[in-house]
C-alpha cells in the first residue's frame, strides 16, 4: 500500500522562476550545492520518459548516486513527478515517486513549493522520514538562496 510523505516550502521568488531553475536542476544543482551533488546526466529531452542519472557528493549523507524518471510533466501548472529507478534509496523503498508542485505565494515574487513522495517501504517498516523532508527542504532553499543572489 502506497503511502507518503510532503513538505511545503514558501519561498521568495517568482513561481516561473523557481521552475525554471528545477527543469534546469541538472546544471544548477551541482553548481549550487557541490557537496550534495557531483554531478546530474539528463538522459533524454527533459519531458516524459527522461532519465536524470546523479551522483551525489559527501554532503549527501543516505546515498551516492539515484537515476529518476520523468513520470508526468506539466509545464503550464509547474508540476514534474518522477520515479527513483535506481539507487539507495530503493534498498529500504520499494517505489519512491516525487512529485514537485509550484503554487502562487503570496504575491508576485514569491511562491509555494509543494514535495510530495508516494512510497512503498521493501518491508514492514518505515524508514525515519525526517530526513527526506529536511533533505528537499534545504535542496529548495539552496536554489532560492542562489536565485536571490544571482537576481
Amino acid at each position: 500500500m502506497a503511502q507518503s510523505v510532503s513538505v511545503e516550502i514558501d519561498l521568495k521568488v517568482p513561481a516561473q522562476k523557481a521552475w525554471d531553475a528545477i527543469r534546469d536542476s541538472a546544471s544548477l544543482f551541482p553548481k549550487i550545492m557541490p557537496s550534495h551533488f557531483k554531478s546530474i546526466e539528463v538522459i533524454g529531452d527533459g519531458n516524459v520518459g527522461t532519465i536524470r542519472r546523479i551522483k551525489y557528493g559527501e554532503g549527501m549523507k543516505t546515498a551516492t548516486h539515484e537515476s529518476e524518471r520523468i513520470e508526468a510533466l506539466d509545464k503550464t501548472n509547474m508540476t514534474v513527478t518522477y520515479t527513483v529507478i535506481e539507487g539507495e534509496v530503493l534498498s529500504v523503498f520499494k517505489v519512491f515517486k516525487p512529485t514537485i508542485k509550484l503554487l502562487p505565494g503570496a504575491d508576485a515574487n514569491s511562491c509555494r513549493l509543494s514535495w510530495t513522495a508516494e512510497f512503498e517501504p521493501v518491508g514492514n517498516t518505515i524508514p525515519p522520514l525526517e530526513p527526506i523532508n529536511e533533505a528537499a527542504t534545504n535542496i529548495f532553499k539552496a536554489v532560492e538562496g542562489y536565485l536571490l543572489a544571482t537576481a
